[in-house]
């Protein structure tokens, strides 16, 4: 069985990154040649935050994820995501990240791929997400960037 992934947007917006070659590179690499090993989702946020962008990038960054399934935004990730706002864990003004922690945490995600190490690939948040979503009974998915899904003999 494949393991599953949260696709969160600073992902698929690398894709496309001119600004960020290596990212950008090191993300069309994995994307075409190994994401096919995985089980990908993303969610209605991502694609919310996507249309957010201006054309033409909107418009292919759109096609890129058309065939991924969804996780569903649903009452108790956002209560999840709350959660870790009311905590500390997030910034109220970051609950876009918080909720994509929830729905591959509620949604039980292997992993989440993300850009974002400011609010998502933080070791010390990651260390209190882990602390919160245990205590409260909610998996924990591991939290990535796409360099470390690349297998070393390709």
């Amino acid at each position: 069985m494949k393991k599953s992934l949260y696709l969160e947007t600073s992902v698929i917006g690398a894709y496309l990154d001119n600004g960020e070659p290596f990212r950008r590179d090191l993300t069309i690499r994995w994307w075409e040649h190994e994401l096919a090993e995985y089980q990908p989702y993303i969610s209605e946020l991502v694609v919310r935050e996507l249309e957010r962008t201006s054309e033409p990038r909107r418009g292919s960054y759109l096609n890129l994820i058309r065939e991924v399934p969804q996780f569903e935004i649903t009452e108790e990730a956002s209560i999840l995501a709350d959660g870790y706002v009311s905590r500390g864990i997030f910034h109220r003004k970051y609950l876009g990240d918080a909720l994509h922690v929830a729905l591959a945490s509620v949604n039980k995600a292997d992993m989440i791929v993300t850009w974002n190490f400011g609010y998502i690939a933080n070791v010390h948040r990651q260390a209190r997400v882990r602390l919160f979503n245990t205590m409260a009974g909610f998996f924990v998915p591991m939290i990535v960037t796409p360099e470390f899904l690349i297998n070393a003999e390709f």
